[in-house]
């Protein structure tokens, strides 16, 4: 399954950095950012789910949920609202902006997995029980047999590569670093460099022929599945 993104937009550096560890140990990939002005600069239609503070800077959670939900291609994105304040009329503002959850600090770690786990599973389509399959043109991914064909020809990727192809395919024109490549396919695994994306990487371009050339290096920050 592919990775879930997750945006955590707060102005205390040290709790989006433990809820970035705590978040990646569960296998999502999370960003963070410091201000809602900061946030607002990133491509937002790629998170599956934005988890932000009430109280910033200039530019708080309420007002920045409200452009959000005010965007035609980012309204459908969930969002989380976190604050100190718990006041009833704070939790109705917060749901009446478009919030779909809301959790007051101090929290556990466990409750913010939890919560997040709940509302994924509630807004996210669920795979088992989507299309069974991938194509972009000729090339097609059959999501049950693990395997890639090329103008109905089957092509011998390994367990690796098939994952990476479906990752990179399945989110088109996206960039993925090195290290959150690691985080989907490597993810069981202890130590992993660098360099064996990159092999693996080389190996599936050529394996896929005239696709190879969809697969584009971003130098300085990852690989995409160009279309």
């Amino acid at each position: 399954m592919t990775p879930y993104r997750i945006l955590v937009t707060d102005d205390e550096e040290d709790l989006c950095e433990i809820l970035k560890f705590n978040l990646e140990a569960e296998g999502y990939i999370v960003d963070t950012a410091h201000s809602a002005e900061e946030a607002l600069t990133l491509d937002l239609k790629n998170y599956n789910l934005i988890v932000l503070d009430v109280m910033m800077g200039e530019i708080s959670g309420f007002k920045m949920a409200s452009i959000i939900r005010g965007n035609d291609l980012l309204k459908h994105i969930p969002i989380i609202f976190l604050t100190a304040r718990d006041s009833e009329n704070d939790m109705l503002t917060g749901f009446n902006i478009g919030g779909d959850d809301y959790i007051s600090k101090p929290f556990s770690i466990r409750e913010v997995q939890a919560r997040i786990k709940a509302l994924l599973r509630r807004t996210s389509p669920n795979e088992e029980n989507s299309k069974d399959e991938i194509l972009y043109e000729t090339l097609r991914l059959d999501l049950r047999s693990k395997k890639c064909y090329i103008d109905s020809c089957e092509q011998a990727l390994t367990k690796k590569e098939f994952e990476i192809l479906h990752l990179l395919l399945k989110n088109n024109n996206q960039v993925f670093s090195r290290e959150e490549i690691l985080t989907y396919v490597w993810s069981d695994e202890v130590y992993v460099l660098d360099r064996t994306i990159d092999v693996n990487i080389t190996r599936l371009r050529k394996k896929i022929g005239i696709y190879g050339k969809c697969i584009v290096t971003r130098q300085g920050y990852g690989y995409c599945f160009e279309t």
